[in-house]
């Protein structure tokens, strides 16, 4: 099985963070979002991964894509870097991996994380990740018949037609089929909305007699903005409290009070402080009497008297203000 993922945007509504780390390599409660997104994958299925395909832009740099590769090296994976020079939408994206696109498939774009309990059946033609939503008008649905199979995709319908949102996450069974019909796409010039969808792929297949399938997820964490960022954060810390050790050996907490779930990673110090609920510390950063909750420190930074709720420190920042909340890039001094 091969898994490709499509993460060549710039993330600009993650700024002043993606300014110096893509988005999907942003940590979430001690892991890239982009790492999590594999696991979520996985345990939905019990198969070898042979390789993992990042669509990134040429920009992103020998860095990020050694980042990408050891994330790929976790799976027991080849880390396969493919450059996607032009945004000009999610098939033509898939595409600049076209050599992997052989046999069973997943696609899964990098700022969506789930919580999923279901085992999938490899054997159905496709299947579409979804979830019920309050307002499926922002989303693209599908509807299915009463079988429980999708009879139609259809774009932020202005009218009802179903509650269940598309993810981002899709599984083909035949890899060359897809490839086949995206090229069709690119290559008659089929675009809506000026770009290459894979949602006209898959209405083409549909129509060919192909049979898609709809598996829903129990909670749909997205990373677009720092917001929701955050509650993914809070998310993942309350699903993992009891499945992953979210505390490093190392951390060293003297005279203060952690309140569960909160991840402390490694060489970590914590002092005079209260910390918690839904707070991730990644490694190397010192906390000093201050008040933190459902916020996020990254990697070195240094806080010293304040007290932070709904914030995100970019790595390497230092901070010694009261705030409540916060977004503070890399590398920055208040």
């Amino acid at each position: 099985m091969n898994i490709i993922i499509p993460m060549a945007g710039m993330g600009k509504r993650m700024r002043p963070h993606t300014l110096t780390t893509p988005k999907p390599l942003l940590p979430i409660a001690g892991k890239p979002i982009v790492k999590r997104l594999v696991e979520d994958i996985l345990s939905t299925v019990n198969v070898k991964v042979n390789s993992i395909s990042f669509i990134i832009g040429p920009h992103f740099g020998e860095a990020v894509e050694k980042m990408l590769q050891d994330v790929a090296s976790s799976f027991d994976a080849k880390g396969i870097i493919c450059y996607q020079k032009e945004t000009l939408g999610t098939a033509h994206a898939i595409l600049t991996a076209k050599e992997q696109l052989e046999g069973p498939v997943f696609i899964a774009f990098a700022d969506t994380l789930f919580k999923a309990s279901f085992k999938i059946d490899l054997d159905k033609d496709a299947i579409i990740w979804t979830q019920k939503v309050e307002d499926p008008s922002a989303y693209g649905v599908v509807n299915l018949d009463e079988s429980g199979r999708i009879t139609e995709f259809v774009e932020k319908p202005k009218e009802f037609i179903s509650d269940l949102a598309i993810i981002g996450v899709y599984y083909f069974k035949d890899g060359a089929n897809l490839r086949k019909e995206l090229e069709y796409l690119v290559d008659n010039n089929i675009k809506e909305g000026g770009e290459f969808q894979i949602t006209n792929a898959m209405e083409n297949m549909l129509q060919k007699g192909l049979n898609f399938y709809t598996d829903q997820v129990e909670e749909w964490l997205d990373c677009g903005n720092k917001e929701v960022t955050l509650y993914t954060n809070q998310g993942i810390l309350e699903i993992k409290k009891d499945l992953e050790n979210l505390q490093d050996a190392t951390a060293e907490i003297n005279n203060s009070i952690i309140i569960p779930p909160v991840y402390i990673g490694a060489n970590v110090k914590i002092e005079n402080s209260i910390i918690g609920p839904h707070v991730s510390i990644e490694e190397g950063s010192k906390i000093q009497k201050s008040i933190i909750e459902n916020s996020i420190i990254q990697e070195g930074s240094e806080v010293n008297g304040a007290h932070f709720k709904d914030a995100f420190l970019g790595e390497y920042s230092k901070y010694e203000k009261i705030a409540e909340n916060v977004n503070f890039g890399p590398y920055s001094v208040q």
